[in-house]
């Protein structure tokens, strides 16, 4: 299974189409974010940066050029690394 992974991990990034898709989502949950900011409940939504984080790092690594295949890889590998992390927290604080 490893080299399918790192297969599919350090391939070639997949273009614009895919990359607006997640720059999208990123934006979405970024306009989540600051509404729920702005009624005053920022704290009980911090979790909400983990995802902007996590699919803005996955929409630049789709969008670089075809011949980058390590950088996407890395900055796949660190968007999947964020979103774990959120559900580390959320299963530790069970």
């Amino acid at each position: 299974m490893v080299p399918y992974v790192s297969d599919v991990l350090f391939n070639e990034p997949q273009g614009r189409g895919v990359a607006l898709v997640q720059f999208g989502a990123s934006l979405i949950f970024l306009c989540l974010f600051v509404y729920v900011w702005s009624a005053g409940d920022a704290a009980d939504a911090r979790w909400i940066l983990f995802l902007v984080v996590g699919s803005a790092l996955s929409g630049i690594a789709e969008s670089l050029p075809e011949d980058w295949r390590r950088t996407a890889g890395v900055l796949r590998a660190a968007g999947i690394l964020v979103l774990l992390t959120l559900v580390a927290t959320a299963v530790q604080r069970l």
